[in-house]
C-alpha cells in the first residue's frame, strides 16, 4: 500500500511538471503579445493616435536603438530610463504587425558598432572620468534610403517620449516635405520700409521655416486653398476678401491645420504710414481682423484691447539715453506661463510679446479650448488707444487694476465646428465642383496666438554682422514655438492626438512629505545644536592655540580644567545632533519597515488566505455537485430507490 501510494505521488508530481511545461508553451504562443497595464498613468499603453499610426504603416521601417549599457552602469537613473525607452520600442514594434523591425545594439568603443552609431546621426556624451562615449539614440531607415534620427533620448523629456518616436516613424511613412501655405498682412518677406525709408531684411522665423517646410505665399485674394496644404499660417489677417474669408472657412471644416497669428495693435503694420512722417499712422487702424472664422471655431478675440502685465513686464528703455522702465505691455513670458504638457510649448523657458491681446473660448462652442501661454494673475486688458503712440510705459501703470485672474495669450483648439458662413457662400463666390460643407467633415486643429510682434526679429533674436555674412542669436524662444507648432501640425491627425505622458520616475511623494515635515520639527534644534558646536570649538581653537604658543608654561588647574570641560562639551553636542539627524528620518524608516512587513508578511498571507479561501469554495462546490449527483442517481427510473418507491 505504501509502494502504491509513492508511485501515484511521483506520478502526480511527473504529471503536474509535464502540465506546468504544456501551460507555458500553450500561454507563450496564444498569449504572445498579451500585456495588461496597471501602472498608474498607464505608461506602457500606447496613445490610440499611435496605434492607428503604425498599424497604417504600408512599407516597413528599421529601427536601431542604441544604448551603451556598461556605459550606464554607474548611472541607474539612464540605465532605468534606458529600458524605460527599451520595452516602450519593443511594444510599438509588436504592434506594427511586423513594419517596424527593431534593432537592440550595445556599442562599444572602438568597434564596427559605434561606427554605425556615427553613420546614423547618434550623438555620443562623455560619461566619468574615462571619457568612453555614451549612445542612448534611436535611428530609422526605410525601404528608399530615407533616414532619421533622434540623436539622443533626454530624460528631461520623457513626458514626450511617446510623441517623438511616433514622429519619426510619421516622417519615414511620408517622406516629403509639408506644404505650408503662408498668407501675411505684415512685411515678412522684407521689402522697402515706409517707417525708415530703406529696405528691409526678411523675417527670420519665416526664412527658417521655408528651409524646414515647402512654404507657398498665398495673396489676401486668394480664392482657393489646394487639398495639398498641410498647414495654413495666418499672420495678421487683415482686410482679407470674402472669397479669401470663404476659402479659409472650407479648408478648416476640411479638416485643416491652422496657424493663427492675431493683434489689437501689429506694431509691423504699415497701415497709413509715410517716409519721414512718424504722425502719419497715429489713427490708423493696425487691428487683425479675421472676420467671422474665429468666432465660427469658438474662440473670443477682442481687437480693441491689449493686455497689461505687472508680473510679466519687461524692464526696456524706449529711447537712447533714457533710464530704463518697465512696461507692463511688452510680456516676458517663463516656462511657469507655458503649457507643461502639450508638445508646442513643453520645451520652451521663455517668449516675448508686445501688446498682445487675449483669447478665451467662445460660449456654448463646440470645439475645445486648451491654453498655451498665459498671464500672471497681475494682469488685466488695456484699451489699445493707451499703446498708441506710448511716450512713457509708466503711464500705462495709472489706474492700472489686476483682475486677479490669467488670459490665454495663446490657444489649441480642436474638435468639430460649423462654418462661419451659414447662409452660403458670399455673394459673387463660386464654389466650383468642391460641394460645400456646412459642419466639419474632419475635426479642426488651431493654434493661435494672441500677438504678431513676437514674429518680429527685435524681439527674440539679435541681429550680428560676422565677416559681411548676417548671423543671428536667439535670445528668446519665439521662433522655436512657431517651429514646434507648424511641426506638430504637419503631422497626422493621429500625431497631432498623441500628448505629453506622465513621468516614468516618479517621485516619492509619502517620504518628501515626511522629511519636509521631520524638518519643519527639528530643523530649529539642529540649527541651535550646530551654533553651540561651532562656538564650543572657537573656544577650543583659542585654549590650544594659547598652549601651542606658549609651550613652555603650563596651564593652570583651572584652564585645564576648562580645556577638559570644552572638550567634553564638544561630544556631547556632537552626539546630541547626531541624535537630532537620526530623528530626521526616523518616520521614513518607520515607513519604509511597514512597506517591508507589508510585502513580506501581508501580501504573501493575503494571498495565501485568498488561496484557502478559493480552494475551499472549490472543495464544496464539488461537493455540492457529487451529491446532487447522487441525488439524481438515486432519482433516476429503474434505479433500486425507484422502484421500491413504486411497489410502495
Amino acid at each position: 500500500m505504501t509502494t502504491k501510494r509513492s508511485t501515484l505521488g511521483a506520478g502526480a508530481i511527473v504529471a503536474l511538471g509535464v502540465l506546468f511545461v504544456a501551460l507555458n508553451v500553450l500561454s507563450s504562443n496564444l498569449l504572445r503579445g498579451a500585456r495588461l497595464d496597471l501602472t498608474e498613468n498607464r505608461l506602457y499603453t500606447l496613445a490610440p493616435g499611435t496605434e492607428r499610426l503604425v498599424g497604417s504603416l504600408k512599407e516597413p521601417i528599421n529601427l536601431y536603438f542604441f544604448f551603451s549599457s556598461e556605459a550606464a552602469t554607474a548611472y541607474p537613473a539612464l540605465r532605468t530610463y534606458g529600458t524605460r525607452v527599451r520595452e516602450f520600442l519593443q511594444e510599438l514594434a509588436s504592434r506594427s504587425g511586423g513594419k517596424l523591425r527593431l534593432t537592440v545594439i550595445d556599442p562599444q568603443p572602438f568597434s564596427e558598432e559605434e561606427d554605425r552609431a556615427a553613420e546614423l546621426g547618434m550623438r555620443a556624451v562623455p560619461l566619468g572620468g574615462d571619457g568612453n562615449p555614451f549612445y542612448f539614440g534611436l535611428a530609422a531607415t526605410n525601404s528608399t534610403d530615407g533616414r532619421a534620427a533622434i540623436d539622443f533620448f533626454d530624460p528631461a523629456k520623457e513626458a514626450f517620449l511617446e510623441y517623438d518616436v511616433a514622429k519619426l516613424v510619421h516622417q519615414l511613412s511620408t517622406p516629403r516635405k509639408p506644404v505650408v501655405a503662408w498668407l501675411s498682412s505684415l512685411p515678412m518677406s522684407g521689402g522697402f520700409d515706409p517707417m525708415s525709408g530703406q529696405a528691409s531684411e526678411p523675417w527670420l522665423v519665416l526664412g527658417q521655416a521655408e528651409q524646414l517646410f515647402d512654404v507657398r505665399p498665398l495673396e489676401p485674394t486668394t480664392r482657393e486653398i489646394g487639398a495639398d496644404v498641410d498647414v495654413l499660417v495666418l499672420v495678421h489677417p487683415k482686410a482679407l476678401s470674402p472669397a479669401t474669408l470663404y476659402a479659409i472657412d472650407q479648408y478648416a471644416l476640411r479638416g485643416g491645420r491652422v496657424l493663427m497669428f492675431v493683434d489689437p495693435l501689429a506694431e509691423a503694420d504699415p497701415s497709413g504710414a509715410e517716409p519721414g512722417n512718424p504722425l502719419a499712422a497715429l489713427g490708423a487702424d493696425r487691428a487683425s481682423d479675421p472676420g467671422p472664422l474665429l468666432a465660427a471655431w469658438g474662440v473670443d478675440f477682442d481687437r480693441g484691447q491689449a493686455i497689461g502685465d505687472l508680473e510679466r513686464g519687461l524692464v526696456v528703455s524706449m529711447r537712447p539715453g533714457e533710464p530704463p522702465t518697465r512696461h507692463i505691455g511688452i510680456l516676458g513670458l517663463d516656462a511657469g506661463s507655458l503649457a507643461r504638457g502639450d508638445v508646442v510649448t513643453a520645451s520652451l523657458t521663455s517668449l516675448n510679446l508686445a501688446s498682445a491681446g487675449f483669447l478665451a473660448p467662445r460660449k456654448g462652442a463646440s470645439s475645445k479650448f486648451e491654453p498655451l501661454a498665459t498671464t500672471s494673475t497681475q494682469a488685466a486688458p488695456l484699451p489699445v488707444s493707451r499703446f498708441q503712440m506710448l511716450m512713457d510705459p509708466a503711464t500705462l501703470r495709472d489706474g492700472f487694476a489686476p483682475t486677479g485672474q490669467r488670459y490665454a495669450l495663446a490657444a489649441r483648439v480642436t474638435g468639430n465646428v460649423r462654418s462661419a458662413f451659414p447662409d452660403g457662400p458670399p455673394a459673387g463666390v463660386e464654389t466650383g465642383a468642391a460641394p460645400r460643407l456646412a459642419a466639419s467633415s474632419k475635426p479642426l486643429n488651431l493654434v493661435v496666438v494672441a500677438d504678431t510682434d513676437m514674429l518680429s526679429d527685435f524681439l527674440w533674436v539679435r541681429q550680428q554682422n560676422l565677416f559681411g555674412q548676417r548671423v543671428a542669436q536667439a535670445w528668446a524662444n519665439n521662433g522655436d514655438l512657431v517651429w514646434n507648432a507648424l511641426d506638430n501640425l504637419a503631422g497626422s491627425n493621429d500625431l497631432i492626438s498623441i500628448r505629453g505622458r506622465a513621468s516614468f520616475t516618479r517621485p516619492f511623494d509619502r517620504v518628501e512629505a515626511l522629511r519636509r515635515s521631520a524638518e519643519d520639527r527639528f530643523r530649529a534644534k539642529e540649527q541651535e545644536l550646530e551654533q553651540q558646536l561651532q562656538d564650543t570649538e572657537q573656544k577650543l581653537a583659542a585654549l590650544e592655540s594659547g598652549r601651542a604658543e606658549s609651550a613652555d608654561v603650563l596651564l593652570s588647574p583651572a584652564q585645564e580644567q576648562e580645556l577638559q570641560r570644552f572638550q567634553g562639551e564638544k561630544l556631547r553636542i556632537r552626539k546630541e545632533l547626531r541624535d537630532v539627524r537620526l530623528q530626521l528620518d526616523q518616520d521614513i524608516r518607520a515607513l519604509g519597515n511597514e512597506l517591508k512587513f507589508a510585502n513580506i508578511v501581508v501580501v504573501p498571507l493575503a494571498f495565501a488566505g485568498m488561496a484557502l479561501l478559493a480552494a475551499g469554495w472549490r472543495r464544496r462546490r464539488q461537493a455540492a455537485i457529487a451529491m446532487l449527483q447522487r441525488d439524481k442517481e438515486r432519482m433516476a427510473p429503474g434505479t433500486g430507490a425507484a422502484a421500491g418507491g413504486g411497489d410502495a
